[in-house]
């Protein structure tokens, strides 16, 4: 393995772990408000808008999407992480609105939605 592969495979890793930790805020603040846990899901709530913001900053890329692109010429849509090429390329547009829903699914219940 040259210097370079290693590094981009320690990025990939690095993106996929991240990736996991914010998949899986994005789902547990539904799931957390369900359960009543409301301070959970707005702690949730809060990591993933301080994903988002980053995202912002970074014209909706990720930071380790650039370090990545350091080392391959590869533009694929999972060139900088260990996810299925459509999953990569639909990232934003399925957990987007998963994210939105659940906010709005956490306010509904803190409202005191019946249950």
């Amino acid at each position: 393995m040259t210097h370079l592969a290693g590094r981009l495979r320690l990025v990939k890793l690095i993106h996929t772990v991240a990736w996991a930790f914010f998949a899986s805020c994005v789902v547990g603040i539904p799931y957390a408000a369900w359960v009543g846990r409301m301070r959970l899901a707005f702690v949730l709530i809060g990591l993933v808008a301080i994903e988002s913001l980053v995202l912002v900053v970074n014209a909706w890329r990720c930071p380790l999407t650039l370090i990545a692109a350091r080392y391959t010429d590869d533009r694929q849509p999972n060139f900088d992480i260990y996810l299925p090429r459509w999953l990569a390329r639909y990232n934003k547009e399925i957990f987007g609105p998963l994210y939105l829903l659940g906010i709005v699914f956490t306010l509904y219940r803190w409202l005191g939605a019946p249950g």
